[in-house]
């Protein structure tokens, strides 16, 4: 094994301190059972986990901390494992969106905070992910992300269900009377059946494979279902790593390049990822002063296939992306066709192209070839502009209806989703299939923190009718695991003066995918006027968190993240107060 004792390290300013604060330091640590000759200089990792039973994705992350553990006393290093916030989707109101920067706060200080030399990142639901990878990316030290991996295939009767996007479907059977409230009771528990994250291609799933295709996870690692035996192979290796990492001095700053972010643009579309993945990818970006807007998004996504044939846009699940050969498959595929770059540095200190060379696809139906794709190039994340959108918009085509992407209809306007869902199953609301349902004030400052609330369920006498989707535009977000015709993310929104702020039931909206654009035909003059008697919604938060959030957030085209945040600030040993 190699000598890793180093005085030099970062840890050495607190364990292998002089007289009294040194003595402090050890002295306190000893009260866990640990020798003193753990304090020998060798590389002190820090397990950062974001278990937690309010986020039920994460829950079983302290078992996954236990495998890292195993893997960096291998390595020769010290392992303390520590825990952060869990910003669970599945629970946290208003929406875990509101508190992803503030997860990203509190992992950034205690890495800077405490003696680390590098961290192991643990998370899971769909904001823990992205939380985590900002934090460590303002501290710049070496890190490796470890997600938790997908739940199993959700079965019922006979077939695979996925998560959220069979509690849509579900809710529609309900509503047109296709499914009973026992049988709907009965299937919600067919759809979670063991530990781990959304086994669709939502968000979760998504950031998975964005963390694998930036390189700051383990190649192979994102597909692994979270009871699988080789999730735990995967986090224990994931501890060697880090020891090593740390003597190469291989840190984030070194990985999250521009190529790289560019390669995580392209996997999203080959997978049919969450749009959710533009927001996270752009603060993302911010943190490490790589320059990345929604034209760049737009631009790679028109040359790349969608490869991938998961719901909520094909019919199958994580389960079986993995045994297909996961998303070393798809890269290698992407490679192969000149779609990705193979130069940048990722965690296993190797290129991307060593990482996936032999990589092979398992069959001919989950990840499909590069010449004959699942969906052709083109046909994921498109980014509109238009005087809607001036700072723009996005729409998952995958998701969406094909006769749709092309539309004009009156909006039926909503100052809030709670507002629609109030009248969506009333038999006289005035709309029909051609409608456009405008929800606003569902932005980050908004709401606050722009919620999962864009695609809202089909008004319930249009559902019976046999409609099927209809043209939804928003300022919030949509969770990966949905479907339908959603315009989501509107810029600026509507709480700050965005244009979405203007509109009134019956103007005529004219969305362009093709185009590009999503237009209010309304003429400049008549918007001048409105805008005129506009006034901003009175402030509701004075002090706490949730103040600090809507004076500081950023626009959706910025990524939502906090202004003050942008850049690094770096891992200087903060001065010692003993």
């Amino acid at each position: 094994m190699t000598d890793r004792r180093n005085s030099n390290r970062r840890s050495q300013a607190w364990f292998g301190a002089q007289g009294r604060s040194g003595m402090l330091y050890r002295s306190w640590m000893r009260n866990q059972g640990f020798g003193h000759e753990v304090f020998d200089g060798r590389p002190v990792i820090g397990i950062a986990t974001s278990a937690s039973e309010l986020a039920p994705c994460n829950a079983h992350l302290t078992r996954v901390a236990e495998a890292v553990k195993r893997g960096v006393w291998q390595a020769g290093g010290l392992p303390l494992q520590f825990p952060t916030m869990a910003t669970g989707e599945t629970l946290m109101r208003p929406t875990a969106m509101l508190y992803r920067n503030l997860m990203a706060m509190e992992v950034e200080e205690l890495i800077r905070a405490n003696p680390l030399d590098g961290v192991v990142l643990l998370s899971g639901c769909d904001k823990t992910t992205p939380a985590m990878l900002m934090g460590a990316a303002s501290v710049d030290l070496p890190a490796v992300m470890v997600t938790g991996g997908p739940m199993l295939n959700g079965k019922y009767r006979g077939r695979d269900v996925g998560s959220g996007t069979h509690v849509w479907k579900f809710e529609e059977d309900l509503k047109t009377g296709r499914m009973t409230e026992e049988e709907c009771f009965f299937a919600e528990g067919c759809m979670a059946r063991s530990n781990g994250h959304c086994m669709t291609m939502g968000t979760a799933s998504t950031m998975a494979c964005v963390a694998e295709a930036l390189g700051m996870q383990l190649p192979g690692s994102a597909a692994w279902p979270a009871v699988d035996s080789r999730r735990m192979e995967t986090a224990q290796a994931a501890g060697r790593r880090i020891v090593d990492m740390v003597e190469e001095e291989l840190r984030p700053s070194r990985i999250l390049t521009r190529e790289a972010f560019e390669n995580a643009i392209r996997v999203n579309a080959a997978i049919g990822g969450s749009t959710n993945a533009v927001i996270h990818l752009t603060a993302l970006a911010g943190r490490m002063g790589v320059k990345l807007g929604l034209d760049d998004f737009d631009r790679l996504v028109r040359e790349t296939p969608t490869l991938v044939n998961l719901m909520p846009s094909g019919k199958y699940l994580m389960e079986d992306f993995c045994y297909a050969g996961g998303l070393p498959a798809v890269m290698a595929e992407l490679l192969g066709g000149g779609l990705l770059h193979g130069g940048p540095v990722t965690v296993t200190g190797r290129t991307v192209a060593e990482n996936t060379a032999g990589a092979e696809r398992v069959g001919s139906d989950v990840i499909t070839p590069l010449d004959a794709p699942f969906q052709p190039a083109g046909t994921g994340i498109a980014v509109l502009r238009g005087n809607l959108c001036p700072d723009g918009a996005v729409i998952k085509q995958s998701a969406a209806s094909p006769h749709l992407l092309t539309h004009r209809g009156p909006a039926r306007v909503f100052d809030s989703p709670e507002a629609y869902h109030a009248v969506a199953d009333d038999p006289g609301l005035d709309v029909d299939e051609n409608t456009v349902i405008v929800i606003r004030n569902a932005g980050p400052k908004g709401y606050p923190g722009m919620p999962e609330v864009s695609n809202v369920p089909l008004p319930a006498k249009l559902l019976k009718a046999g409609v099927t989707d209809m043209v939804r535009v928003c300022d919030g977000r949509m969770s990966g695991t949905g479907y339908g015709t959603v315009v989501l993310h509107v810029a600026p929104e509507a709480a700050v003066g965005g244009p979405l702020a203007l509109v009134r039931d019956g103007d005529p909206v004219v969305l362009d995918v093709p185009g590009r654009t999503l237009h209010l035909d309304v003429d400049d003059a008549e918007l001048a006027r409105r805008r005129e008697g506009w006034t901003p919604p009175a402030e509701r938060y004075v002090s706490g968190y949730t103040w600090l959030y809507t004076q500081h957030v950023e626009q959706a085209d910025r990524g939502a993240d906090f202004g003050f945040l942008r850049g690094g600030r770096g891992h200087e040993v903060p001065r010692d107060s003993h």
